[in-house]
This record gives C-alpha cells, sequence and structure tokens, in this order.
C-alpha cells in the first residue's frame, strides 16, 4: 500500500475507537438478508468478482478499477460481466448482462495504488434489461460522511463469496485527499461494496469499497464517495460517453432478459 495511504492511518487520534464496531453477520438467507437483495456479485471473465449495487432498475454502481484486468492492465470487455442480483448459495434472485459502462473521468487505472485513483475510483454500469421486482428495491445515494461517523458495509468477499456478509457498524476514520479512510472490514471481492450511512428511513450509499489496508494490525477500509462523482457519471452516460460489449452478439444471446430463481 502506498506511503500516503500510511499516512493517513498515522494520522488517526482516539475518535476512530469511539464507535464499537460490529461483527459480521452473513446474509445467507432470504430473511436476513431481504433489506440488501439490490446488493450483488458482479462474476467478471469467469475469474473473479467485485460486489456492485443497483441504484436504478438498469444501474449498478462498483468500483471502476473492477472494470479493468489486473495483469494486462486493459478494460475488460462488457460481456464478460455480469451481475447477479442478491446472489445466495449458487442462485440470484435476477441475472443481468452489462450492456454499457462508464468510468469517472479522472480515473487512470494503475497497478500503484495512488491518491488521484483512490478518489475517482467508482463507475456505473447499465444493464441490458432493467431489474423490476418488489423485493430488490434500488437503493439511493447520500452526502459523505464526516469524520467519525457511524456507516455500514454490505459486501461479497474472497472468504464470502457465496453470500455477502453485513457489518452495521463500523466508522469514518479519517476524510484526506477525498477519500475515506473507514474501519470497516473488508477482504479481496469486496471491491465496488456500498459503505451505507443509516440516517434516515432507509440506508443510503455514501462511498463504495476501492481499496483495503492495515494498521497495526488493524483492517481499514478505503472509499471513494459517491457524492459528486455520481452527477459526473451519470452525465458521462447521458451524453453517450460510456463504453459498450465489443461482442454485443455474444451479451446479446446470453442474459439480456431476466433469469430468476425456482422455488
Amino acid at each position: 500500500m502506498r506511503n500516503w495511504i500510511r499516512a493517513l492511518v498515522l494520522a488517526l487520534t482516539p475518535m476512530a475507537a469511539m464507535a464499537q464496531d460490529s461483527g459480521l453477520k452473513s446474509l445467507e438467507t432470504t430473511d436476513a438478508g431481504r433489506a440488501w437483495m439490490a446488493v450483488g456479485r458482479l462474476d467478471i471473465n469467469g475469474a473473479g468478482f467485485c460486489t456492485g449495487t443497483l441504484i436504478s432498475p438498469t444501474l449498478v454502481l462498483t468500483a471502476a478499477h473492477c472494470l479493468y484486468d489486473k495483469v494486462t492492465g486493459q478494460r475488460i470487455d462488457l460481456s464478460e460481466i455480469e451481475f447477479l442480483a442478491a446472489w445466495r448459495l449458487g442462485r440470484a434472485s435476477a441475472y443481468r448482462a452489462a450492456r454499457q459502462a462508464v468510468i469517472h473521468p479522472d480515473y487512470k487505472y494503475d497497478k500503484e495504488t495512488s491518491a488521484a485513483r483512490l478518489r475517482n475510483d467508482i463507475a456505473l454500469i447499465e444493464l441490458w434489461q432493467p431489474i423490476r421486482s418488489t423485493t430488490i428495491i434500488p437503493f439511493e445515494t447520500g452526502n459523505r460522511p464526516h469524520r467519525g461517523e457511524e456507516v455500514g458495509v454490505v459486501s461479497y468477499a474472497q472468504d464470502r463469496a457465496e453470500a455477502p456478509a453485513l457489518q452495521e457498524v463500523c466508522s469514518v476514520m479519517t476524510r484526506r485527499s477525498e477519500v475515506l479512510v473507514m474501519s470497516c472490514d473488508v477482504e479481496f471481492g469486496s471491491s465496488g461494496a456500498p459503505v451505507f450511512s443509516f440516517e434516515g428511513d432507509r440506508p443510503r450509499i455514501v462511498s463504495v469499497v476501492a481499496a483495503k489496508a492495515e494498521f497495526n494490525g488493524q483492517r481499514v477500509a478505503v472509499g471513494t464517495p459517491v457524492e459528486g462523482s455520481l452527477n459526473v457519471l451519470q452525465a458521462e452516460l447521458s451524453a453517450g460517453r460510456g463504453f459498450r460489449a465489443a461482442k454485443p452478439d455474444s451479451a446479446t444471446n446470453r442474459n439480456i432478459g431476466a433469469r430468476f430463481i425456482r422455488p
């Protein structure tokens, strides 16, 4: 991890310990995961995955670096990306292929982690067909949280690939260089996971997970704020500056429509 992230964490004060972080709660059952059905697994090229979240029936919010091959540094063909809404133990509530995507125009993929990369590490994926279901309700977004504020995260990861987990209470430890450093428990696969504020009637997405770090044995998550960036992404999409699948025929023949779990 880059030195600047280490410097961020070194700047923390005891404020980081104000809230008692909750542990991870598995959402593998319908009852436990009912409120989080709009969070899904983003399968990539059959070789890896990230976490993504519906913010409208056709739009999935995730991290920009999820759309790049970490070996070649090239953008992944969208025909190789599929959103599995509410993926639980081998089945999803709905399956959708990616139609087009936009990444933040100031994001530059680099194998080296930098402040510029992390503060713009956010993307929108437009699906071929909307997901309309009374059980899968897209989340709204909210403003950037303040230092010391309690947040929560729902994520898939390498140790929870078959069902997501909820950490309902973790804290914003600091805000520097337009990124958030949080005490949330994330792992590989958590990239793009929604970070929620629980103020109001329903959780709102305030950040997406961009990276993980560690300081003195404590795991920390680095997040890209949604505030401001989402407007930029939506403007890019409206202006037609998104990129589409290089192999549209294969995407069209796959899962542009719904596949729902069978009872």
